[in-house]
């Protein structure tokens, strides 16, 4: 009897050994699976942002708004992920009346994410976002729509009227998306006090223009060579030169721009 009980007792020691090996085998290997199927997404192509008031040159500003100050005013900013600066020209010619130009250039940057997704996706939903803003703004009129090629990967400028109790402004919005990056340059001018009111299609071009260097320099920030942009003329009056070829995917219709477009001065 002892013997059996002996023989009984080790039966049962090694079945034990051999079930708790396989439990930790199936264990590691559930962990594993787990591990391989956690989810992935592709990193963000930009890392970094231009400082916002540097974005343009003295000469690009000298042509946009030529009597603002060239330090611009900075606005909302945090460093790498997003920035704005704006400038405010008053060119005052007395009983003549008034040359009225406003410039802002904002920059976001978006970041990969597993439950976002990718950042050019995101910054691909708020590209076409900020299209659909600068269309529904309130009181325009004749609003329009239009790609703007060898800007980014994509962009659109949509251009309007806007009647203020100062005078007809004519605005101009630019949206572009470069990689995860989205600029955006909003611009507007008006004849003040009697003056006659700017050119659209002469502000259009210096937008498009500033749009242009901005996204060169989001490329240069993230250590890219620069493209190189085409000089601009005076929005008062003279030719603006027809827009730099830069290399660039090709720009997609969108139906869409901002309400940033909506702030004037």
């Amino acid at each position: 009897m002892l013997i059996a009980a002996g023989c009984s007792s080790d039966s049962g020691s090694d079945g034990g050994s051999s079930s708790d090996g396989a439990k930790g085998a199936d264990s590691g290997a559930s962990a594993s699976a787990s591990a391989s199927a956690a989810p992935t997404v592709q990193a963000a192509a930009y890392k970094s942002l231009p400082e916002s008031c540097k974005v343009l040159s003295s000469k690009t500003l000298k042509s946009l708004v030529p009597e603002a100050p060239k330090a611009g005013k900075k606005g909302t900013s945090e460093a790498g992920t997003r920035g704005s600066c704006s400038w405010s020209s008053l060119d005052n010619n007395g009983v003549k009346g008034s040359q009225f130009r406003w410039l802002n250039v904002s920059l976001l940057r978006f970041e990969s994410d597993t439950s976002r997704g990718t950042g050019e996706a995101q910054a691909q939903k708020y590209y076409e976002q900020q299209i659909q803003d600068a269309e529904s703004v309130a009181g325009a009129k004749n609003t329009k729509s239009q790609a703007v090629s060898g800007t980014g990967d994509v962009a659109t400028l949509v251009r309007y009227d806007l009647k203020k109790k100062e005078g007809a402004f004519k605005q101009q919005t630019v949206v572009t998306r470069v990689e995860n990056v989205v600029v955006t340059v909003d611009y507007n001018g008006a004849g003040l006090a009697g003056d006659k009111t700017p050119s659209a299609d002469g502000l259009s071009k210096l937008a498009e223009q500033a749009a242009k260097e901005a996204v060169s320099a989001v490329s240069v920030a993230n250590g890219e060579a620069a493209a190189s942009p085409t000089p601009s003329k005076s929005a008062s009056g003279s030719k603006s030169p027809s827009p730099s070829a830069s290399t660039s995917k090709s720009a997609s219709k969108s139906a869409s721009p901002s309400k940033s477009a909506a702030k004037t001065s």
